[in-house]
């Protein structure tokens, strides 16, 4: 029985330490076809986030995103208009 329970450990290990980072990967190279990135910026980007592990989707997530957020319905480019009228 408890040769079962490492089997199953080891298992759900593996799914964690290969599979988490890969599916972020994933998530990080559909955020950067989204965004509005020149050819040569997403080839930079999308290289960071591959060759560079967890540093590369870190720093595209703290600097590399270009979107308009959206706060209550208004996106955000037009809430400093409204704040001054």
């Amino acid at each position: 029985m408890s040769g079962n329970r490492g089997c199953i450990f080891n298992t759900l290990l593996f799914l964690v330490i290969v599979f988490v980072p890969v599916l972020g990967h994933i998530i990080a190279t559909v955020m950067v076809f989204e965004d509005d990135h020149s050819a040569a910026g997403k080839v930079l980007w999308l290289a960071l986030i591959w060759l560079v592990p967890f540093l590369g989707s870190f720093l595209y997530l703290m600097f590399g995103q270009r979107r308009h957020y959206v706060m209550f319905g208004q996106p955000a480019y037009n809430s400093y208009q409204y704040q001054q009228r």
